[in-house]
């Protein structure tokens, strides 16, 4: 750490959140009209258009799941960079080529080739990760997850300013000309201390998992950001449902909706830098029991809420948590795998989080369809504290209240 500029890390940080927080406007801007958008693509029926715009939706993610391993490897060879410059261009312009189909069936090939090209907020935080003083790291994740929030907020409001104003063939151009400037911005602008390791020598260390001290840790953090991925997307595709019901089908329904669904982004985005300050000082494994605990006490009260604006105040409530269990997750990563496989361990988180956002679709739709919306966010209380409990069993170290190992990061 000795040979690098004090604040090179600083300039990074600032690059890559304004990289984070474009790409994370660009995907956000154009996921809420792919269903809109494959029924202009042809004459469906009602299942039909249901079927066709769940595969759009999950080939990505399923892609992502498989692929994402094997850019951590690279991106541990090659460097953390490269990956950042292969992700930007790459999704520049496939979702760019998105406003050119003429069928359901190439909108299906180019988001599967989006799954191939993901991996920019990843490997922007596995750079981060690596590249940030241990004392520092959670706090600086923690604004890095700000960046990509913020875009999230922003995305679907400027989306849809841009579908009525143009039409959603342009959004998706549009936001292929928005990752260029992010592609341009992580090429001139971020710089990475980085050692190549051979190909044979990777080989030689054999698999990542046996290169580190704790592997049941790793393996209950990857599962833990599933489940926590999990919970967030069983939500997403029925809250909108919620609140319709809620409102008794009157009123600005979509209005209301698209309010309360950006709630969690804002409060994430006020909460996520000082709870990874919090954690740099008093020990990241507090913050995580803390986002646990949160989240299982503001969802259950989600299913049995009467009023559309007492769902808002704990939607609010749960981006509280969702800036402690990301952040803090990643954090607990960066500190126990070696600096040479932050990469590889980023890219398996994505992976573990892929596969949440593929089962918490299929499983939010299936909950709801046999207990209500109400369900859904019992059924998702009851996961994340099934889930705590396995980390608490699984990981004693987090039993543990002791602060951080900053002593032995600040040497």
């Amino acid at each position: 750490m000795g040979t690098r500029q004090p604040e090179q890390w600083r300039r990074n940080l600032a690059v890559l959140w304004l990289g984070t927080f474009i790409a994370g406007m660009g995907f956000s801007e154009v996921m809420p009209f792919i269903s809109l958008y494959v029924d202009d693509l042809g004459h469906f029926t009602k299942g039909q258009l249901t079927i066709y715009s769940g595969l759009t939706y999950a080939v990505t993610f399923l892609v992502i799941a498989l692929v994402s391993p094997l850019w951590g490897k690279l991106a541990d060879r090659k460097g953390r960079k490269l990956m950042l410059l292969r992700s930007s261009l790459g999704m520049a312009v496939v979702i760019g080529l998105m406003g050119f189909v003429t069928n359901v069936w190439q909108l299906i090939g180019l988001r599967f080739l989006q799954g191939f090209f993901a991996g920019y907020i990843p490997n922007a935080s596995a750079l981060i990760a690596a590249e940030t003083p241990q004392a520092k790291s959670g706090n600086a994740l923690g604004i890095l997850t700000t960046g990509y929030v913020s875009g999230n907020l922003i995305g679907p409001v400027l989306g849809g300013i841009l579908a009525q104003v143009f039409s959603i063939r342009w959004t998706f151009i549009l936001t292929g000309i928005f990752l260029v400037i992010v592609f341009i911005l992580s090429a001139t602008l971020v710089h990475e201390h980085f050692t190549p390791i051979s190909k044979e020598k990777q080989a030689q260390a054999g698999f990542w998992l046996g290169q580190v001290k704790n592997p049941t840790l790793i393996i209950v953090l990857l599962v833990s950001t599933m489940f926590i991925q999990m919970g967030n997307n069983s939500i997403t595709p029925i809250i909108s449902l919620y609140v319709r019901q809620l409102m008794g089908n009157q009123g600005p329904i979509t209005l209301v909706a698209g309010i309360v669904a950006a709630l969690p982004g804002i409060s994430t985005l006020m909460a996520a830098p000082k709870l990874g300050e919090y954690g740099d000082r008093k020990g990241t494994q507090r913050v995580l029991i803390f986002g646990y605990a949160f989240a299982v006490l503001m969802y259950f009260p989600q299913g049995f809420v009467t009023s559309v604006w007492l769902l808002g105040v704990f939607r609010f409530m749960i981006g509280i948590s969702d800036g402690a269990l990301f952040p803090a997750v990643q954090t607990m990563l960066t500190k126990n795998v070696p600096h040479t496989l932050t990469g590889t361990a980023f890219s398996w988180n994505q992976s573990f989080q892929a596969l949440g956002s593929m089962l918490g679709s299929m499983l939010g739709g299936f909950v709801a369809n046999w207990f209500n919306y109400n369900g859904v966010f019992i059924f998702t209380a009851f996961s994340l504290l099934l889930n705590f409990l396995l980390l608490w069993w699984l990981v004693p170290e987090i039993r543990q209240w002791r602060g951080p190992a900053s002593k032995e990061a600040s040497k």
